[in-house]
């Protein structure tokens, strides 16, 4: 089970140029996506549910409701992708108010969870601006590590002896929302739930399913299994003022048996999930729901009738998140994209990066924050604070606004941004992602109207400077006005830039 957007279009095309077709299938059970040439010549591109044998079964006179698969076609990716965008933006449960600013704990604690700690990260979290406090995994049960108690979800009595009121409270007196990590679908076989109904986990062939991530699914399709999760999620959300869950869900269902016979049953779960997540919707009015899916194992165009948030990855190294939020990008709108600032070492890679790379990669859709803030130095603070302040400043462009990328001349440097729907204004990002084969050369600003004149500097939220030991282009110091087709055909000399390394270009009409 994997969520995919399949484009194809002529040879050659691009993010503006050449014809494209992309199609994608809303379900976020089993699919099959694929391109084909038929026989008598014609290419087709297509997408439908992948039933396993005897998944889906008809009497006579009854019918089945199959998922819906999208297509779009356009004038480059870009095009394409506007329209997907447009679309989701235009459905009545799209987010309906500015995205708040996520302070997550997971790379900040992992399992080291204590309201000491936690208040301490809150606070700061308050300071540079986050709107949103979501308390990751490890508060549940026996949690202290991640082969145990999935499937067991009550507040860990050693951890939170007065239960979750006290880090609630603290973080709403900072003005801040609170939200929670789920993983409702897993279980771990360390567990009371498993050991207990060790016959709601899916199973084959007469086996325990597959176990991968030190986890196993429970099948959602079976009615008891179903109800204790129902029923401890909502005594969660009626005992806490919880505004978001972080809904996990980070492995393929192997093996999914149904038990005791060992039908298939993904169909049945994936009907029951979206259930559950409609259920908790209505007994908590307002609730938000993010599909966490590290890899996007769940982003897909079905469950986003339920989420207003997705989670494309847990590398959140800035390097790597490049590719992803721009792939991620091409199906769903950036605020629709949790994209967050880590530490300075990045915990997936290893690598470290720059304060201004962190934050100029996480500044493009929900923004959020997933580092210890307890470590760091009072001036990362500072510049942290400006570039949360610098985001919700032009958050409604950045998730309202047209995407728009750059077909640039050498693929070691990206181009890529947003622009208003009345193109009075716009931001792009410059990237470096390695080092280049030739000179910078000349960046082109697509977008924008050709018949108006812009004036375009180079803001910098973080006060960093712009690779001061190296001459820089002097428009970028003092800023330039030209016509939008200029800035769009001709372009502009390019600030140098160390590879990983990016800056921030804004064009504003000038009337």
């Amino acid at each position: 089970m994997r969520s995919t957007c399949c484009a194809r279009g002529e040879p050659g095309f691009g993010f503006r140029h050449g014809q494209v077709w992309a199609v994608h299938l809303g379900w976020s059970g089993n699919q099959q996506t694929y391109a084909e040439r038929l026989a008598n010549g014609a290419r087709v591109l297509g997408a439908g549910e992948a039933l396993e044998h005897g998944e889906v079964r008809l009497a006579p006179g009854e019918q089945v409701t199959t998922p819906w698969t999208y297509a779009a076609h356009g004038t480059g990716l870009d095009v394409v992708a506007g329209r997907f965008h447009a679309w989701l933006r235009s459905r009545p449960h799209a987010p309906a108010r500015p995205r708040p600013v996520t302070l997550n704990t997971w790379e900040a604690v992992y399992f080291d969870q204590s309201l000491e700690r936690l208040t301490a990260l809150a606070d700061l979290g308050a300071r540079v601006g986050a709107e949103r406090f979501v308390l990751d995994d490890g508060w549940f049960g026996g949690r202290r590590d991640d082969t145990t108690s999935l499937g067991d979800w009550v507040v860990s009595q050693d951890l939170w002896p007065e239960g979750l009121g006290p880090l609630v409270e603290h973080v709403h007196r900072l003005g801040m929302e609170f939200g929670l990590w789920v993983e409702p679908e897993m279980v771990s076989l360390d567990s009371d739930l498993a050991r207990a109904h060790p016959e709601w986990l899916f199973s084959a062939g007469g086996r325990r399913g597959l176990e991968s991530r030190q986890q196993h699914v429970l099948d959602l399709g079976h009615p008891g299994a179903y109800a204790h999760v129902r029923d401890q999620l909502v005594a969660l959300l009626r005992t806490y003022d919880i505004a978001y869950l972080k809904w996990d869900h980070n492995r393929y269902l192997n093996d999914a048996g149904h038990t005791p016979g060992g039908e298939p049953g993904v169909r049945a779960h994936t009907l029951a999930a979206y259930r559950l997540m409609d259920e908790l919707r209505s007994a908590r009015p307002g609730l938000e729901i993010e599909s966490c899916a590290g890899g996007g194992g769940r982003i897909d165009l079905g469950v986003l009738d339920r989420c207003v948030r997705v989670w494309a990855s847990d590398c959140i190294d800035p390097l790597e998140r490049q590719p992803i939020q721009r792939w991620t990008f091409a199906l769903l709108p950036p605020g629709w994209v949790g994209t967050h600032v880590g530490s300075p070492r990045s915990h997936t890679t290893g690598r470290r990066h720059d304060l201004s790379f962190r934050a100029q990669t996480a500044l493009w859709g929900h923004l959020g924050i997933e580092w210890d803030l307890t470590t760091a130095t009072e001036e990362d603070l500072q510049v942290l604070a400006r570039w949360v302040a610098f985001h919700r400043r032009h958050r409604a462009l950045l998730h309202g606004g047209t995407v728009v990328n750059g077909d640039h001349h050498d693929d070691a440097t990206w181009v890529h941004g947003v622009v208003a729907p009345d193109r009075a204004e716009a931001l792009y990002g410059v990237v470096a992602v390695r080092r280049a084969v030739s000179g910078p050369g000349r960046v082109r600003l697509p977008g924008l109207d050709p018949d108006r004149r812009y004036r375009v500097t180079v803001p910098d939220p973080g006060d960093e400077g712009l690779l001061e030991e190296r001459p820089v282009v002097p428009w970028a110091r003092t800023g330039l006005v030209l016509p939008g087709r200029v800035l769009e055909e001709v372009g502009l000399p390019m600030v140098p830039l160390h590879p990983e390394h990016a800056h921030l270009l804004q064009a504003v009409e000038v009337r």
